[in-house]
Formats: C-alpha cells, sequence, structure tokens
C-alpha cells in the first residue's frame, strides 16, 4: 500500500512527546513490510539547525489559508536509520520560531513564572499544515491509498481529503485513519476559524466540525475520518466514558463502529539493554543480575546518593504534570523512604512539580536523586539502573516508559489504565504460579494503593528473590517492538479499503 502519513512532529527532529516517537517509528516499520511510506511534517527551526538538516526540492506548494495563499518550500530527508522520506513544509510564518533559548517550544511559549502559553495562531498553523499536508502529495505525484493523519494539529486532513481532494482525479479510493494519541488535547478554538479553512461555512454544525460553539480539531477528525483509533485497546473503551471522554464520550460511542486501539510499540533499536551505549555494562536477560548492579552503582553515583547495591531504587522518568500521578508519588514517598528506598526522578513540567520535587530532594539530600529537564543518556540510565519503575499514570493512552522498563528488566508498578493496563500483568500469587507476571499493578488512584503496591514489590525483592527475578525475566522477554505494531495497523488498513 501507498501511505501518507502526517504528523506535527517525528522523533529525529522535532519532539514534545510520545507522538514524535510513533511518527518516526510505525512508518519505518511499515516500511519494512513493503509499503510505499511518505511522512510529511512542518518545517521548524529546529528542523532547519539540527544534526541533520534536510535538503531542498525543487517543489514550490500553493497553500490556501483564509485569503491568502503561501508559496511553500518542500524539503526532504530520511526517517533514522531507514530511506523512508520524510518532507518538511516550509513556512517560516508559522514554523520558524521555536527556540529553546527563548523558551519558544513548538505549540508553546514560556511566561513569566515558568508557566507556558499556547500561540494565540496556533489554530491558522495547524489548519494551514493539515491542507498544506495534501497539497504535498500532489505536488510529489504520491496518491496515497492510506492517509494517516495523527492528534489534533492534523484534524482537518480527514475533512479536506473528503470535501477537496476525492474531487480530484486519483484520489477517489483514498482512505483516511485518524489516531487520537491523547484526547486531552482536542485544539479547540474560536468559530472565527471556519473562515481561514477555507471549508463550505454549513460543515460549522454540532453533528461536524463544531463543539459546543467553538471549531474542535479534533473532533474534525474523529468525524470525516474512514476509521479512528487510539493507542491502546483499553483506552478506546475508556474515551467512550464521562470520566476519560473529555467531553467527546458521546460522539466516540455513536462513532465506535469505527473505533479501535493499537498498542504502540517502542524502537528496540534505541531502547536494546544489549547494545545500549549509554550503560555501563550492557546486558540481556542471561546477563541481566550480574550487570544490572554495575548500572545501578553509576546511576547512584551520577545522582551523589550513597552507593548501595542493597537499597532500592525507584526510578521515574516522566512529564511533571498531573496525568502522570506526580501527586500519588509525593504523597507516597515518606513512605518509600521509610522502607529505604532512594529514589530518582527526571522531568520537566508544571513549575509547582518542580517547587515540590526540589524541596523533597533538598530535605532528603542521601535518599533523593532529581534532575529538572531532560537527558536522554539518563533516562536510558534509570531505566537500567532503577530496581522498579514508577509509572501510577491518572490516565495513559499507551505508555512508553513502561514498555522501556520491562525490556530493561526494571519492573513498572503502574495504575490499570490505558495502556498500561494492556501492557503490564501484575504480580500476584496466580501470575507468579504460572509465570505471567510481567510488572506490579493497582487500580485505586490513591497514595495508599500506590505505596501499598510498592511495598509488595519490595517483598519479593527482599524476601521472594526468585520470584521477583522470574518477573524480571518475564518482562524482558515481552514484544513490544513496531513490528508488532505494524502487523496491526497493516490490518486495520487493509479493513478500510475493503481488503
Amino acid at each position: 500500500m501507498r501511505i501518507l502519513f502526517a504528523a506535527s512532529e517525528v522523533v529525529g527532529f522535532a519532539k514534545t512527546g510520545g507522538l514524535a516517537d510513533v511518527a518516526g517509528s510505525l512508518p519505518r516499520a511499515l516500511g519494512s513490510r513493503g509499503h510505499d511510506v511518505a511522512v510529511v511534517m512542518p518545517y521548524y527551526r529546529g528542523v532547519r539547525t539540527g544534526r541533520r538538516p534536510p535538503e531542498k526540492t525543487k517543489h514550490v506548494v500553493p497553500v490556501s489559508v483564509g485569503d491568502r495563499v503561501y508559496a511553500c518550500r518542500i524539503s526532504k530527508s530520511t526517517l533514522t536509520a531507514s530511506d523512508v522520506p520524510i518532507y518538511f513544509i516550509d513556512q517560516p510564518e508559522y514554523f520558524d520560531r521555536d527556540d529553546p533559548v527563548t523558551g519558544h517550544g513548538l505549540y508553546q511559549q514560556s511566561m513569566p513564572g515558568g508557566y507556558k502559553s499556547d500561540y494565540q495562531d496556533n489554530a491558522e498553523r495547524f489548519a494551514f499544515f493539515s491542507r498544506a499536508v495534501l497539497e504535498t502529495a500532489v505536488a510529489l505525484d504520491f496518491t496515497p491509498d492510506i492517509v494517516h493523519a495523527n492528534d489534533w494539529q492534523t484534524g482537518l486532513v480527514p475533512v479536506y481529503l473528503q470535501e477537496v481532494f476525492k474531487a480530484r482525479s486519483g484520489w477517489e479510493r483514498t482512505r483516511s485513519i485518524y489516531t487520537i494519541h491523547n484526547i486531552a488535547y482536542q485544539g479547540m478554538f474560536g468559530a472565527e476559524v471556519m473562515r481561514l479553512t477555507g471549508l463550505p461555512g454549513w460543515l460549522f454544525n454540532h453533528k461536524q466540525l463544531e463543539f459546543h460553539g467553538q471549531f474542535n480539531f479534533l473532533k474534525s477528525g474523529i468525524v470525516f475520518a474512514d476509521a479512528v483509533n487510539t493507542v491502546s485497546p483499553t483506552y478506546a473503551r475508556e474515551i467512550q466514558t464521562a470520566e476519560f471522554g473529555c467531553g467527546l464520550e458521546g460522539l466516540l460511542g455513536e462513532q465506535k463502529q469505527k473505533l479501535s486501539g493499537i498498542m504502540n510499540g517502542i524502537d528496540t533499536d534505541a531502547w536494546n539493554p544489549a547494545a545500549d551505549p549509554h550503560l555501563t555494562a550492557p546486558y540481556d536477560v542471561e546477563t541481566v543480575f550480574e550487570q544490572k548492579p554495575v548500572n545501578k552503582a553509576e546511576l547512584q553515583r551520577r545522582f551523589k546518593l550513597p552507593v548501595d547495591t542493597d537499597k532500592p531504587v525507584l526510578g521515574m522518568v516522566a512529564r511533571l504534570v498531573s496525568q502522570k500521578g506526580i501527586d500519588l508519588v509525593l504523597g507516597a514517598a515518606p513512605g518509600f523512604l521509610d522502607l529505604g528506598c532512594q529514589m530518582i526522578f527526571l522531568g520537566e513540567g508544571d513549575p509547582e512539580y518542580h517547587n515540590q520535587l526540589d524541596a523533597f530532594q533538598k530535605r532528603h539530600p542521601q535518599q533523593v536523586g532529581l534532575y529538572l529537564g531532560y537527558s536522554d543518556a539518563l533516562a536510558h540510565l534509570i531505566e537500567a539502573g532503577s530496581d522498579l519503575f514508577l509509572m501510577p499514570s491518572r490516565y495513559e493512552p499507551s505508555g512508553l516508559n513502561q514498555l522501556y522498563s520491562m525490556k530493561y528488566g526494571t519492573p513498572p508498578v503502574v495504575r490499570g489504565t490505558g495502556g498500561l493496563a494492556d501492557s503490564v500483568r501484575g504480580a500476584n500469587e496466580e501470575t507468579l504460579a504460572d509465570g505471567t507476571a510481567t510488572g506490579f499493578t493497582f487500580g485505586q488512584y490513591s497514595a495508599d494503593a500506590l505505596y501499598q503496591t510498592v511495598n509488595w514489590a519490595l517483598t519479593l525483592y527482599r524476601k521472594r528473590p526468585a520470584d521477583f527475578r522470574q518477573v524480571v525475566r518475564t518482562a524482558m522477554t515481552q514484544d513490544w517492538s513496531w513490528s508488532r505494531s505494524a502487523g496491526e495497523y497493516e490490518a486495520l488498513y487493509r479493513r478500510v479499503r475493503g481488503l
């Protein structure tokens, strides 16, 4: 099949979250299965100044927004470690602004006090991008069988495909897939956005583009796509409920016949403890118990904690936002220290969590390590050197860190929601007996439930080491590769095309 993949960020070029990992890995896995895949994303400043600046092509694409028409240069590169092409839409007015030094990101800018504010023209930027994706395909003579759009930033791609591009010769049989990576981010703007889209005004109604008087990009993609999926089967069910649907649960219930869930995969080249350049001592399932302590000691040294093999290390790598259960961890943390644990945190996010974690680390410098920011090298070392990985999310569409943790023999402690429920099998007497446990799970969203689960994990760690080691080995042998996920997406594409 010929597949056009549209995303606002792609790992290796621009990244703020898991969408970038999917956009960099899934097309590559599909390409390795013999499909003709092309990826399209914005030409951000960080792409131009990055380590792999793209090459300009001969193509200049006209894209209309409101009463203006932009001439956009198309540049080209390839996805990391592949020959899958990625095309960049160059429109400096919209995309040449990201600069970490000045606090300007892909979608937001930093404000006084450390808080972030969305760019006021985000609706215009990504209405432009959605149309430019399809215009780029036309210019490249790349008429796809499948257009795969992702998250609110590409929510208008299925709309433009249905309302504009299917009238063009060769596009009649093109089908669209729309993936929701996180339904909490919907791209809602004022009704005036309708004028910018160039679409017929009658589409702005409660059945299609309108949502409580506003223009909703995510709803638009859901309504107009031929199939909608999200990044785990459990999350696909959860978002049809009031608790998780963020107001769109009714719509998703109506559209449930075209809704499904496919669990994300991980890049097993980048996340492989046997060949990880960030580790002091690489290891596999046969050598994990000999070499993992070497990485633990290095992790303790790196965070200036006492090097002690017997002290359990609880690691956490996360965006410091309420979704990730930081409040639960902070609530349970004094109890973890009383249990003799060391804790190591890596992440950035809301200033209130920065301040709380910073104060906590200063009160307990011999037991708590903290890095406010992101470091890929430290993220790998935390996965390898920790004894348990904390991921008690309030909700989690798919999650990647629990998959990394299992691959690295660091049993994750997760709340049973979304992709965490689909990927981690909690250790209890039954799963220990049949050898299927891969981590530790709890249900109630409370600090006490998290504490009790960690306490149970430490009971195995200290008093039943054979059982704990079995959990480690079972977790490491699970297949969470993108090859597995790509096979499921391929089947979805074929169903949508009626094959």
